[in-house]
């Protein structure tokens, strides 16, 4: 989970995960929508190809990128915890506005 919580740190690779999860993409695809030139495109894919979070295929002279979203599900079961936590909170305080609510009435 250390690696994956590391690969996501970063913005950039946050903005990767965004782009593939609308679908496969070339590392060109990639750069063409980050602010960055393509060899550090490239670093933050292979963070992101060890962390699990991406895998690479190859067609002919291209490697395709895509999601691999099942490298997230240790981090969404340890948030989910923390998860409980607000929603306990949130609905303690929606149960306050709604006292006011009437206290005012």
């Amino acid at each position: 989970m250390d690696a994956v919580l590391q690969a996501l740190a970063d913005p950039s690779r946050r903005t990767v995960l965004e782009l593939l999860r609308r679908g496969p993409a070339t590392a060109g695809d990639l750069a063409d929508a980050l602010p960055i030139a393509r060899p550090g495109v490239s670093r933050h894919l292979r963070v992101l190809r060890e962390a699990g979070l991406v895998e690479v295929r190859r067609e002919a002279q291209r490697r395709i990128y895509s999601l691999q979203p099942e490298a997230l599900v240790e981090v969404d079961e340890w948030l989910g915890a923390y998860r409980v936590l607000w929603q306990n909170r949130l609905g303690a305080l929606h149960t306050e506005i709604a006292r006011g609510k009437k206290a005012r009435r």
